[in-house]
């Protein structure tokens, strides 16, 4: 199977509306029903292949509604450096398919050629916001457009961070010319993690750097008898998230939302209604906005 030569639709920009990661076991799906859902987003790595079945889906599903890429292996916080190939890989990605948005990770995975299958934390200093502004520059520089940096779910503290992670980011985004992807459940799960307020980190980000937002599940695990959350995309969005998440369309209004279900992925119904909440959520927040308004 290959995928089309020429130049494909390029619809508008993603509406503040919910939108769904994308997943291979739901291409025909979508194809065939075409639901009422505002976006998709993919993981720009499942498609640095010349061509194939996922290009196929892919070119088909991008005629019928507006695509983020959102990363996992562009490593912005490594010191020596992003991967020149990978980011030729994920610019030849942007060009092909148009995306309205593209997003990478607060992390760095890779070390000296040596490719790390997670995304590890970045220590809060000068030092390491130094290295981020620089390879942010170049990233952005090479795809001609704004990079989104996502908030990460963090499990352990660096001693020697001197710079609150609010800050940080804040910071990186303003040096940058970046903005932000802030993930309402990353933001939960660190704060029950950590035992910091949620919300105060949520009104810390100023409004115009938010370009999108992320929820998620989560599991809860035991070390030591101490419950820690892990952010694994595994479950539907629990009822905080949720809660979370209208306090913060509340402080920064209506903003593009995906609903990521990366583990364990259940059958398209179960996405759908997701998002269908998420919508909801969406509506409420802006009928809050305007009785406040009123009052």
């Amino acid at each position: 199977m290959t995928s089309r030569k020429q130049p494909i639709r390029k619809p508008g920009p993603i509406p503040a509306r919910a939108g769904v990661g994308l997943k291979p076991q739901h291409f025909e799906t979508i194809l065939d029903t075409q639901p009422d859902v505002g976006w998709f987003e993919v993981h720009p790595e499942n498609y640095m292949g010349a061509g194939g079945a996922p290009h196929h889906f892919l070119t088909r599903i991008r005629e019928h509604y507006p695509l983020s890429l959102h990363g996992t292996g562009l490593s912005l916080g490594s010191a020596d450096g992003v991967s020149t190939a990978h980011l030729e890989a994920l610019k030849a990605l942007v060009d092909r398919y148009q995306p309205a948005l593209v997003s990478e990770h607060l992390s760095w995975s890779r070390w000296q050629n040596i490719a790390l299958n997670d995304l590890l934390p970045v220590p809060y200093t000068d030092e390491a916001l130094a290295v981020l502004c620089r390879n942010v520059d170049t990233a952005q520089n090479i795809l001609q457009r704004p990079l989104l940096i996502e908030n990460p779910a963090s499990y352990l503290q660096v001693t020697f961070s001197h710079i609150e992670e609010a800050e940080f980011l804040v910071t990186l985004a303003q040096r940058s010319g970046a903005g932000i992807l802030l993930d309402v459940n990353n933001v939960y799960v660190s704060a029950c993690n950590h035992g910091f307020d949620a919300r105060s980190y949520i009104s810390r980000i100023p409004t115009e750097l938010i370009g999108e937002i992320h929820l998620a599940g989560h599991a809860i695990d035991r070390i030591d008898g101490q419950p820690i959350l892990i952010d694994d995309h595994g479950s539907e969005v629990c009822a905080a998230v949720w809660d979370l998440y209208l306090y913060a369309l509340e402080q920064h209004g209506a903003l593009p939302t995906l609903i990521e279900w990366d583990t364990d992925v259940p059958a398209w119904p179960m996405l759908f209604e997701q998002a269908r909440k998420a919508e909801a959520i969406l509506e409420q927040s802006c009928r809050n906005i305007v009785q406040k308004a009123s009052a």
